[in-house]
C-alpha cells in the first residue's frame, strides 16, 4: 500500500496526496512525500520493466510509477514518454572549453519538451481525481503538452498564453491537439494568476508545476538520466531555469536517490537563466534572501518568466546539491545553440542557455574542465524555428537547373 502524502515545504502539516489541492492551508508550497522502504529496491524493479510491452512500463516515467504516483494502471495516461537520449559531442566540449560533456535531450519526448514527464503525472491526476477540465498558463510549451495528454485522457483543456509572446510552432501544436487557447494582455505571470484563481474557484484543474504532481513526472529525467548511466552519478547537472520546476524537481530527484541508497554522492546543480529573465539568479547573489519580480524579455521564451512560483523549491534544491546560479545574454544563448544546431543534435534556445552556462562556468573555474557534466536540453529545435531565422540566413545558393551550372556553383562552396 502507497505511503504517499502531501507535505507542506513551510510547515509541519501533511495531507492525503489524493486530495484535490495545490497548497497547504498556510499558503506553502507541497510536494509528495514518499516512505515506502521497497523504494530502494526500485531500481530493479525499474530495469525489469523494460522488457514488458506494456506502455506505462516502458515510460520513462511510468516505470518508476512507485516513487513517483502510486496510482491504478487504469488510471495511467501515457505517450511513451521519456526514454531520451543521451549523446556526446567532441564539437560541444571543445566549443565550452571542456572534456567530459554529455546531453540529455528532453526535446525527443512525444510533444518535443520535458512537460510531457510531467504532464502525464498531472493529466492522470485529473483523471484519477473526475475533472473534466484541465488548464495552464503557457509561455508554450506546458500548453502543448497539455492539449496532446488532455485529448488522450478524453478531458477538455484551456491554455492561457500571453498574447503575440508564443512562437508560432507551440501556438500551432497547441491548437491542432484541440485546446481552447485563450491569448492574456499581459505575460506569463499574469496567466498563471488567472489560472491560480480558477483552480481554487474549483472550475478547473491546474497543470503547471505548482501542481505537486507535476514535479513527481519531471523528476525522473534524472532518473531515467542515472539508470542509463548505471546509476553512476554525475559531479553537475545543468539546466535552464524559468518557472524552475525543473530545478525544483532536480533536487527532490537526487535527494531522494541519494536517501533511497540508489547513487552515493549528489551530483551538483546548476540552474542557468537568460540574462533579461533571471530573477533567480539575481536572489542567489543575495543568499536568496528575498525574490523580487522583474518584466521578462528574452529570445529564450521558454524561460521568458519573471517571478517563478517555485522559487522556495528551487532554493531548497540549489542549497542541498550545494549547487550554482548563473544567467547568460540572449547572444550567449543563440551561439551556443549554434553549435549544439551544427553538432547534429538540435534544441530550442532555452535548451542552449545549459551550454552557454557551462561555457561560462568553466572560465570561472567553478565547473573542473574534466569533471563529469550533463547537460539537460529541455525543447526540440522545431519548437521556435523563427528564433533561428532571426539569427541566420538561408544558406542557399540559387542556380541553373542543369549538371554543368550545378557542378561550377559546387567548386565554389
Amino acid at each position: 500500500m502507497s505511503q504517499a502524502r502531501f507535505a507542506c515545504l513551510q510547515c509541519t502539516r501533511t495531507y492525503d496526496w489524493l486530495e484535490l489541492r495545490y497548497a497547504c492551508d498556510c499558503g506553502g508550497l507541497l510536494e509528495v512525500k514518499h516512505n515506502d522502504p521497497a523504494l530502494r529496491q526500485l531500481p530493479d524493479k525499474a530495469e525489469l520493466r523494460l522488457t514488458s510491452r506494456k506502455p506505462y512500463d516502458r515510460s520513462g516515467v511510468w516505470r518508476f510509477r512507485e516513487g513517483v504516483l502510486p496510482l491504478p494502471e487504469s488510471m495511467i495516461v501515457t505517450q511513451n514518454e521519456g526514454q531520451t537520449t543521451i549523446y556526446e559531442s567532441a564539437a560541444l566540449n571543445q566549443w565550452a572549453g571542456h572534456s567530459n560533456l554529455t546531453l540529455k535531450h528532453e526535446g525527443e519526448n512525444p510533444t518535443g519538451s520535458f512537460k510531457d514527464r510531467g504532464m502525464t503525472a498531472a493529466v492522470s491526476m485529473a483523471k484519477r481525481l473526475g475533472m473534466p477540465v484541465v488548464a495552464c498558463a503557457s509561455t508554450g510549451n506546458t500548453s502543448s503538452s497539455l492539449a496532446a495528454y488532455a485529448a488522450r485522457a478524453g478531458l477538455k483543456a484551456i491554455v492561457f498564453l500571453p498574447a503575440g509572446k508564443v512562437s508560432q510552432g507551440k501556438m500551432a501544436q497547441t491548437l491542432g491537439y484541440g485546446a481552447k487557447g485563450m491569448a492574456i494582455r499581459g505575460d506569463f505571470d499574469d496567466a498563471m494568476q488567472i489560472v491560480r484563481d480558477l483552480a481554487n474557484a474549483g472550475r478547473v484543474y491546474m497543470v503547471n508545476s505548482l501542481n505537486p504532481h507535476r514535479i513527481e513526472g519531471q523528476k525522473t529525467i534524472i532518473w531515467e538520466m542515472l539508470q542509463d548511466r548505471n546509476w553512476h552519478a554525475p559531479d553537475w547537472i545543468v539546466v535552464p531555469g524559468g518557472n524552475l520546476g525543473n530545478t525544483s524537481a532536480f533536487g527532490k530527484a537526487i535527494d531522494e536517490a541519494y536517501e533511497w541508497g540508489w547513487i552515493t554522492k549528489k551530483p551538483r546543480l546548476a540552474t542557468i537563466q537568460a540574462e533579461g529573465a533571471n530573477p533567480f539568479f539575481r536572489s542567489y547573489t543575495k543568499d536568496f534572501s528575498s525574490l523580487e519580480a522583474l518584466t521578462a524579455e528574452t529570445i529564450a521564451t521558454a524561460i521568458r518568466i519573471g517571478y517563478p512560483v517555485n522559487f522556495p523549491r528551487a532554493v531548497r534544491s540549489i542549497i542541498n546539491t550545494n549547487g550554482v546560479v548563473t544567467d547568460v545574454t540572449d547572444t550567449e544563448i543563440m551561439a551556443a545553440k549554434t553549435a549544439i544546431d551544427h553538432a547534429g543534435i538540435g534544441c530550442e534556445p532555452a535548451s542552449a542557455a545549459t551550454l552557454a552556462g557551462v561555457r561560462k562556468l568553466v572560465k570561472k573555474n567553478i565547473i573542473g574542465p574534466e569533471e563529469d557534466v550533463v547537460l539537460v536540453l529541455t525543447g526540440h529545435m522545431l519548437k521556435d524555428p523563427d528564433a533561428i531565422l532571426k539569427v541566420q540566413t538561408l544558406d542557399c545558393t540559387e542556380v541553373d537547373a542543369n549538371v554543368d551550372a550545378i557542378t561550377k556553383a559546387l567548386d565554389r562552396v
